[in-house]
């Protein structure tokens, strides 16, 4: 598997400027504030939505220095959901560290993500242009309905494949298509190539997050730094679970769980049937789909370094292990 460093090559030099944006965040005269953003904004991410949105502004010459604000805002108001995220889900670690929540009370996690969501809109502002913050407002609305969604659905086993793909796109596919579009918008692209790139960034989001899924039951535990089955535990159906309830609709442990929230003998069995059932491969099979679709869209680009990196971090996507 391609590491992401090489695949980054391309823009190395401006995501070490998009670093540079979110550490001087943390500058802030109100020590307690800046001891919790230090925590959030610790470098080690895997940049993958900052990356798309510099990568996707590299078709055009036109304005580049606003695409490192523009990747900025993306990132913040990514980890801005995160914090927020942790705080409904009650999660104690996330990749293996403690959450913000974890470590302070949940209102002031709460204020700091709210924090960070004001912060990304300023620097989706310092790009000067309107279309821009205009797609940064309705992915945040996207966004939060998804989640609203989810939260409003948790432990409902009537939901169907057609309800999740509907959540996924809102909640996760969301940012990606605005990461992409937003460096197309950025940069002054043609109207072809916004399209063609938000249409490639939503793929890639929907596959992203179909994986994300299958590792939640698949997944290393201390890779993936939170305990299998950790959605089924939250009450939130994603495909594979899905899937398993669509091919056992009688005797299914998915639906015994969801009725008996707190029994840890029948999110055993809920997992087990997930692994054993074969629908981790159709979900593969689900997300391998979204990333050929992800190609594609990129046809109707320049060839070169950037539409070179956007299709290997679309194959990155389906390849991770965390």
């Amino acid at each position: 598997m391609v590491g992401v460093a090489s695949i980054y090559a391309p823009v190395q030099e401006e995501l070490a400027q998009v670093e540079e944006a979110l550490q001087a965040i943390k500058r802030v005269d109100f020590a307690e504030l800046s001891e919790m953003l230090d925590h959030v904004l610790a470098p080690g991410g895997k940049m993958l939505r900052p990356s798309i949105a510099l990568l996707a502004g590299k078709f055009s010459n036109n304005h580049q220095e606003m695409l490192v604000p523009l990747a900025a805002s993306i990132e913040l108001l990514h980890t801005a959901t995160l914090v927020h995220d942790d705080v409904i889900d009650r999660a104690s670690t996330r990749r293996g560290r403690p959450t913000a929540n974890s470590l302070f009370d949940n209102s002031a996690s709460v204020m700091l993500g709210d924090y960070m969501f004001a912060h990304a809109a300023g620097l989706a502002a310092r790009t000067g242009n309107l279309e821009a913050m205009r797609m940064f407002s309705r992915t945040l609305l996207a966004m939060a309905s998804g989640e609203l969604e989810q939260d409003m659905t948790a432990y409902d086993y009537s939901q169907t494949t057609r309800h999740y793909f509907q959540r996924i796109a809102s909640k996760t596919a969301s940012l990606f298509a605005a990461a992409a579009e937003g460096g197309a918008i950025v940069s002054a692209a043609s109207d072809a190539w916004r399209a063609a790139l938000r249409d490639y960034g939503e793929n890639v989001g929907m596959a992203f997050q179909i994986v994300d899924d299958i590792l939640d039951f698949s997944g290393d535990e201390a890779e993936m730094g939170k305990p299998v089955g950790s959605d089924l535990m939250q009450g939130t159906l994603t495909l594979p679970s899905l899937l398993v309830m669509e091919g056992h609709p009688r005797d299914n442990p998915v639906k015994r769980f969801f009725r008996h929230r707190h029994s840890p003998r029948h999110l055993a069995e809920a997992v087990d049937m997930v692994l054993s059932s074969g629908v981790l491969d159709e979900c593969y099979r689900v997300a391998g789909g979204f990333r050929d679709r992800a190609h594609a869209a990129l046809e109707g680009l320049p060839a070169g370094a950037a539409r070179e990196s956007l299709a290997e971090i679309a194959d990155y996507v389906l390849e991770r292990r965390a």
